[in-house]
């Protein structure tokens, strides 16, 4: 999922020191005998939306109120991504993981697609096939090439997909635009031309089109050509980002938007019933995770359509941590969220996922009587279903959360007016250079 709401100075030394201070203890691990699973089950995360799925729909409940995998008790420790802390925190017990005693070890841990590569190419992941998972069929072509590595051993799965598109009050959009029809909305902003000139209605008839100077940003970033940081260590600013930055100014100086942080509360008031914004752009992780407050005050007042540009945001990847004692219960975690149709079902009828299962979401999205009640009855799985064919999942780094975060912090301070653009730009840089030196960012 991102999720995925987002110091760590030092991380890159510290991921440096974890890959060579791993490497060769597969071989050591394959070469000994196999251990019975352990008693507990570590699983390290940045937030709760995975453990929800996890115990509503996998792990049985004991009398002890405890939850198991197996005879392991699960064990959750949940860091928050914000400025990196999460990844920070990870390092660290990766690090630590070879002299660690078997019930303290990680286990298992998830990766947003941000720094999901960091992991994946690193001796802190463990080839998942060995362990039991190995029917990838019905999984997302990208989901898997994220979780592979240069050498094209699969560290991990993930249980989500992740297109995303416009989420639009449909109350705004017929005042706006007459029609609230998804179709409809989709032919009068299917451009960013198009979706710029209905900002400019909007603001006429007393509404936002965005809620945040960030919201679109998604859109840009998953568009780009070049990633963060090139091989040669250099910090690159891509065309998409650029473009974002142009029309974050320009929303900013029409008053199209609200000058806020995307995961800031001056946005979620925006999605209850009294808001003024038209406009919310992600995926189906997003409306379920994020947009709790729009379930209770405004269901049925929303709808989804493409947008100006297709994109993907975030996912959660499970991956598999080297020096696990528990191998089978990772396997079979994995497994169910990838394969056991039930699970994949309750969590798209009961959560509103789009699931990692191809098979699954097709049996939704064909079905007359599906309905997303929070999208006034809209076939979500179906649209879905079909920008899942154009996902880009390209340019990535293991910089990314920390740019895609900076920058939108960084920016915002000049669209604010606090500092000028050069100003802001040079804060970025500096920020950057603090947190990777390796990185030349003039």
């Amino acid at each position: 999922m991102m999720k995925m709401k987002k110091v760590m100075s030092g991380v890159l030394a510290a991921t440096m020191v974890l890959s060579m201070a791993l490497t060769g203890c597969g071989d050591k691990k394959e070469a000994s005998e196999k251990k019975e699973e352990g008693k507990v089950f570590n699983i390290m995360t940045f937030n709760e939306e995975f453990k929800g799925f996890f115990e509503s729909y996998f792990a049985e409940k004991h009398d002890d109120g405890e939850y198991y995998v197996g005879d392991a008790k699960v064990v959750w420790t949940i860091v928050p991504n914000e400025n990196g802390a999460y990844q920070d925190a990870l390092d660290r017990a990766l690090l630590n993981q070879e002299d660690a005693k078997d019930d303290e070890k990680i286990d298992m841990f998830l990766a947003e697609a941000d720094y999901v590569v960091k992991y994946v190419k690193s001796d802190a992941t463990a080839d998942v096939e060995k362990m039991g998972v190995k029917d990838f069929s019905n999984a997302y072509k990208y989901t898997v090439e994220a979780a592979t590595d240069d050498n094209g051993v699969v560290k991990g799965t993930s249980f989500q997909c992740c297109p995303a598109g416009v989420i639009y009050r449909r109350s705004i959009a017929k005042d706006v635009l007459g029609t609230d029809d998804p179709d409809e909305v989709q032919s009068k902003i299917d451009s960013w031309d198009k979706f710029n000139e209905v900002a400019a209605e909007a603001k006429e008839k007393g509404y936002y089109m965005t809620a945040s100077d960030g919201e679109t940003y998604r859109t840009f970033s998953n568009n780009k050509e070049a990633a963060w940081v090139d091989e040669d260590n250099n910090l690159v600013i891509d065309s998409a980002i650029q473009s974002w930055m142009d029309q974050a100014e320009m929303f900013a100086k029409n008053d199209y938007t609200i000058l806020n942080d995307i995961w800031g509360e001056e946005k979620q008031q925006q999605m209850l019933d009294t808001g003024k914004t038209m406009c919310f752009f992600g995926p189906a992780w997003y409306y379920n995770f994020c947009m709790g407050n729009a379930m209770d005050t405004c269901k049925g007042d929303w709808g989804l359509c493409q947008g100006p540009q297709t994109f993907c945001w975030g996912g959660t990847w499970l991956l598999a941590a080297t020096g696990t004692d528990n191998e089978k219960a990772v396997a079979d975690t994995m497994n169910a969220f990838l394969n056991n149709e039930e699970i994949c079902s309750n969590m798209v009828e009961k959560n509103q996922q789009f699931v990692n299962n191809q098979k699954v979401n097709e049996k939704f999205a064909s079905d007359p009587n599906y309905g997303n009640e929070f999208l006034g009855g809209q076939n979500d799985t179906a649209l879905f279903v079909e920008l899942a064919k154009d996902i880009k999942f390209q340019n990535t780094s293991k910089y990314d959360q920390l740019c895609n975060e900076g920058i939108q912090q960084y920016y915002r301070e000049y669209l604010k007016g606090e500092v000028t653009k050069d100003q802001a730009l040079e804060n970025f840089r500096k920020f950057i250079k603090e947190k990777y030196p390796n990185v030349n960012v003039e």
